[in-house]
């Protein structure tokens, strides 16, 4: 499990009052159509901060699949594009203890308080990375949001670790300060 997943499942206890499995009984008692609906309901019934909240309702979607399983099988087939992700995470880590790496069925979510990064492999041969940076122009390379719709800005399509470079690392670095 990825080591700042492990992390917030560990202080979840202490940080919301309650464990991740009793979190996960809570909301089995609930219908939700949404999963920002659950996100919602947890936020203001109980609270919750977003980030572990969104987690919460991720990791209780599917009792027995773990965030790690969400990740790997977003790679299967896709194994070449492991070190991308690799190095996109290790950048985002890297910004401060408030990132949240939130794995889903076909993306990750990299969150501080909002959300300001979506790590997707698309195909076989690219990752598309969202960023939410408003009011940032387009460019040929930092393209519209495209298929994200609005769960992001512009998007960045990666097809090798040495597009990680200091432009990316600054844009990523601007969605996270945006992101309070």
């Amino acid at each position: 499990m990825d080591k700042a997943l492990r992390t917030m499942i560990d202080n979840m206890p202490e940080k919301t009052g309650k464990s991740l499995n009793e979190w996960k009984s809570l909301l089995k008692g609930k219908s939700f159509s949404k999963h920002s609906e659950a996100v919602k309901f947890l936020k203001e019934e109980y609270n919750v901060t977003h980030g572990f909240a969104n987690t919460i309702v991720t990791l209780s979607k599917e009792e027995d699949i773990t965030a790690v399983d969400l990740v790997k099988n977003q790679y299967q087939g896709k194994e070449d594009l492991i070190p991308i992700y690799e190095k996109l995470l290790s950048v985002v880590k890297g910004f401060g203890e408030d990132v949240t790496i939130s794995p889903k069925k076909a993306s990750v979510s990299v969150i501080r308080k909002k959300q300001f990064a979506l790590i997707q492999p698309s195909t076989k041969t690219r990752i598309d990375l969202g960023l939410k940076i408003k009011d940032k122009p387009t460019t040929d390379r930092l393209e519209n949001s495209g298929p994200f719709g609005t769960m992001c800005t512009h998007r960045v399509k990666l097809l090798q670790v040495s597009q990680i470079d200091n432009e990316l690392k600054e844009w990523l670095k601007e969605a996270y300060l945006k992101a309070e």
